[in-house]
């Protein structure tokens, strides 16, 4: 219907253009659904854009444009509001026809090409696997998921990766870490990692020889200066005393970990098209042929034994070390390395979320991406912001280092599936939030994913009363949808194409989430003020089909975020 709408103004505005009203037709037109049913359907801000160019007041233009507007069966009226504002109201027919469309694409409605077949590469959660994912990670895999399909729907060919930190220093921390809890010593470093888990690892370590470690330490793990050096001289000491042995604690610990990781995603519903190793970047040598690169480009310089990437050339607040004194590489080198590969692929966007604490990272991974002779605008990072637990009021304290933390899986054996990923989308992703696990858990209006699922299973149950009671009829009549619940549900039904465009465009899935939740509460209105199986033939299988549209709107909209719509509950 915008596409009509849009239509018509460009019509009169190319007339009015003739006549030396305007110079220039504008690049594009913004059609917004009203919000207010006394404004129309459809609102257009069109003259109060042009007003200037047009020399004369924003209402005086609109009266122009409206005076102009070609007569349409779908439109009953146009008026005039405000400051210059043109809003439309549709005829009954044209707002009703959405019911029938509904009925037709059925699980294919609200789908659009918008995306012109485009390619995207969406990275999100690569969480390091030191640890099972925990609630703080559930966010993102929500998020990340429901973008993907609300890109996919739009018409983007969307590829999910996870980037698995597999190299370097933390993943040396995790192995040793195992290996301590594996020969049970009672003297374990602060900063190694902890929890049950670990000792689960290294259960498995059965036949590797137990060799005290701590006495080739030299530093001190009582200094609080020193506690990295510490854990440092633990990790030598470690590789030395196993020598090749070291190889299968670290091994074990990763795939151990990276096992469950992928087990907890695929069980929220969350899979992914590639698991991109750290290690494939220094195996290929990509990760030093990049550096070389840099250097040879004369973006790195030398200083106190270390490489520095002068990221101040490109708009960074510092320049930043890639290659320190010891010859390791830094995460910011291997995650050049990395968004190189990726742009080599030939994506047309590459979207990263990361959460909200790496914002200060974006300058500098865009100043490598401009470095090597890419485009950074390419690269489109989202960031989504941690979630807070909370249980009878009180907010449950979390650390992953000391392993005291709720995984995402007891999540979502707690509250299950459904209201994990809805909640998690309920805010925008920039925002902080709250998680409610007692209201996550409650079976009532408040909860908002029960009252949308519980809208789609109350039509579930009057479709099925009504194919038991009455023999199928197809002599509906939608001109006799016209009271106030029936108006507001078509209305709504009318904004879903549109919310689904904007929620994908935007990133923004708490939008759709919102919308269903509104249609939901207009279904329930509608539900509890009138009567669907009336004697009236006509006007009960009109009512039929109204609220089987709503069904399938609210199935394919929580199919989008992730979410069962049930038939029974």
């Amino acid at each position: 219907m915008k596409d009509t709408l849009q239509l018509l103004i460009i019509n009169s505005l190319e007339s009015l253009k003739e006549n030396g009203v305007i110079e220039e037709l504008p690049e594009s037109i913004r059609i917004d659904h009203s919000k207010d049913k006394s404004q129309g359907d459809f609102a257009c801000n069109i003259a109060l854009v042009l007003s200037k160019q047009a020399k004369c007041t924003p209402r005086n233009l609109a009266e122009k444009i409206v005076s102009n507007l070609t007569v349409s069966d779908k439109v009953d009226r146009v008026e005039i509001a405000g400051p210059g504002f043109i809003n439309f109201f549709l005829s009954h027919e044209s707002n009703t026809s959405v019911i029938e469309n509904i009925i037709d694409e059925g699980e294919g409605y609200g789908s659009s090409n918008v995306g012109n077949g485009k390619r995207v590469l969406l990275e999100f959660v690569s969480a390091n696997p030191t640890g099972p994912l925990h609630v703080g990670h559930g966010r993102g895999a929500a998020y990340g998921a429901t973008v993907s399909n609300l890109l996919r729907a739009v018409g983007f060919e969307v590829n999910n990766e996870y980037y698995v930190n597999d190299a370097g220093r933390q993943m040396d921390i995790l192995a040793t870490s195992v290996y301590l809890r594996y020969i049970g010593t009672e003297k374990f470093p602060d900063n190694g990692y902890k929890g049950d888990y670990i000792k689960s690892i290294s259960d498995q370590l059965s036949g590797i020889d137990k060799v005290d470690i701590l006495p080739n330490v030299k530093a001190s793990s009582d200094d609080s200066n020193d506690i990295e050096r510490y854990m440092d001289d633990l990790i030598v000491s470690c590789k030395m005393s196993l020598g090749e042995s070291y190889k299968v604690v670290f091994d074990t610990a990763i795939n151990n970990i990276l096992d469950g990781i992928k087990r907890d995603l695929s069980g929220f519903g969350v899979e992914y098209q590639k698991w991109f190793l750290e290690q494939s970047l220094i195996d290929s040598g990509l990760s030093n042929k990049t550096i070389k690169t840099l250097q040879d480009s004369e973006c790195i310089y030398e200083k106190e034994g270390a490489l520095w990437f002068r990221t101040t050339d490109f708009g960074d607040e510092k320049d930043r070390v890639v290659v320190r004194e010891n010859g390791n590489h830094t995460y910011f080198a291997s995650d050049i390395a990395y968004h190189l590969e990726k742009l080599e692929r030939g994506y047309d966007k590459i979207i990263n979320i990361w959460g909200a604490d790496h914002h200060g990272y974006i300058a500098r991974v865009k100043a490598s991406i401009s470095a090597l002779g890419h485009d950074p605008d390419k690269l489109e990072v989202l960031l989504v912001q941690f979630a807070n637990l909370y249980r009878k009021g009180k907010k449950v304290s979390m650390s992953t280092r000391s392993g005291s933390f709720v995984t995402l899986k007891e999540l979502c054996d707690e509250v299950g599936n459904d209201a994990a990923r809805f909640f998690y989308i309920l805010r925008k992703s920039e925002q902080h939030m709250d998680f409610d696990l007692d209201l996550a858990k409650s079976k009532t209006n408040e909860n908002p994913v029960f009252y949308i699922q519980y809208a789609h299973a109350r039509i579930c149950s009057v479709l099925k009363q009504a194919s038991e009671k009455f023999a199928d009829s197809s002599a509906y009549d939608l001109s006799l949808l016209s009271n106030d619940y029936e108006v507001s549900l078509i209305k709504s039904l009318n904004r879903y194409k549109g919310v689904v465009q904007s929620s994908a465009l935007n990133y923004e899935p708490h939008v759709l989430a919102y919308y269903l939740r509104e249609l939901a509460g207009n279904f329930h209105s509608y539900y509890n003020g009138s009567e669907f199986l009336v004697d009236d033939s006509a006007l009960r299988a009109s009512r039929l089909l109204l609220i089987s549209s709503v069904r399938q709107v609210i199935s394919n909209g929580l199919k989008l975020l992730g979410v069962v719509a049930p038939e029974s509950m």
